[in-house]
């Protein structure tokens, strides 16, 4: 028997919250009364699966009940979230992804499920930054002096991003379509020889998530800041402005991440584990060990990420119809 009663009573007022108007046998079980799963949608060892087990570590007291992590990448993050669009509604089988499963690969034609009717958005938890670099090769010192550069020169400044259809190809659009630039794509596949390449400065610019490795550069003076895609600039870039304060807010934009569920899950096992995350993300020890990644941390209602999520969908929709952007 449970000797802490703050957790006892808390579990209770779970149960009575979680099973509503249900039968009395029913209600007999606290949620959550078996060990929560929670599917992360990348391989181990990077800011996904990071986060994860930051979350997992402190929910587990919080909620009296081992919560556990479970890799399942591949697809751009389409195999783990469709593994938690097929799995039971029954409020042990979370997932985390970034929400590009949900709002770009269906347009792409790539998504196994349908992202309005089998997945449920729980909660909110972080913004990966996208930076916008120059390399040696770019003259241009500012962003200002880029889209200057674009104007004159129209296709002379080359962009690289992660491949086709990716946050950093659907930023360099509208960076593209607001300032009335012309700029060359250069898709790589993955990110990898792209900052090698960005290195050896075989293209001007790159648009990349920001991270220890890639800051690592930016110190040392290899590749130079020119704008972020954040909800605010960076603690370890102060003097870089996001896109939007450069005029661009439609092109300011961050890979969410975020905790998600099965459709069907009861709505108040959701608004449950939304509130728990929003409450460990006020932690001071957490928010430092987000950002110390170059991450930001964010929150929200349930209600609230899923409109952000159809919003997102919705303009992603447009823009790759309108550039004609097909999946790599």
């Amino acid at each position: 028997m449970n000797s802490n009663p703050s957790l006892c009573t808390r579990r209770a007022l779970l149960a009575a919250a979680a099973l509503g108007a249900t039968p009395l046998a029913a209600r007999a079980q606290a949620w959550p009364s078996k060990p929560i799963k929670i599917i992360v949608a990348y391989p181990p060892g990077g800011v996904a699966d990071t986060v994860t087990r930051l979350l997992a570590e402190r929910l587990t007291p919080v909620l009296g009940q081992n919560v556990l992590v479970d890799n399942k990448a591949g697809a751009s993050g389409s195999i783990g979230m469709d593994a938690v669009a097929k799995a039971a509604p029954d409020g042990t089988t979370f997932g985390f992804s970034a929400i590009s499963p949900l709002v770009l690969n269906p347009h792409l034609g790539k998504s196994p499920f349908d992202p309005e009717k089998d997945i449920v958005p729980v909660a909110s938890v972080i913004a990966s930054p996208v930076l916008l670099l120059g390399t040696s090769a770019l003259a241009a010192r500012d962003f200002a002096a880029l889209l200057m550069l674009a104007k004159i020169q129209p296709g002379s400044v080359r962009w690289a991003t992660s491949g086709p259809a990716s946050l950093g190809h659907i930023v360099l659009e509208q960076v593209k379509a607001g300032a009335g630039v012309d700029i060359t794509h250069i898709p790589y596949k993955g990110g990898g020889q792209q900052i090698n390449d960005a290195l050896a400065g075989q293209f001007e610019v790159l648009s990349v998530n920001a991270g220890p490795a890639v800051m690592a550069h930016v110190k040392a003076g290899k590749l130079r800041a020119l704008a972020v895609g954040a909800p605010r600039r960076l603690q370890e870039l102060p003097q870089v402005p996001t896109l939007a304060e450069q005029g661009l807010p439609a092109a300011n934009l961050a890979s969410v991440f975020g905790l998600f569920a099965p459709a069907g899950t009861p709505a108040a096992v959701v608004e449950q584990m939304n509130a728990e995350v929003n409450q460990l993300l006020k932690d001071k020890a957490l928010r430092q060990r987000i950002e110390a990644a170059d991450n930001v941390p964010t929150g929200g209602s349930a209600a609230e990420f899923a409109r952000f999520i159809a919003n997102e969908s919705a303009a992603n929709a447009r823009i790759i119809q309108a550039a004609g952007i097909k999946a790599g």
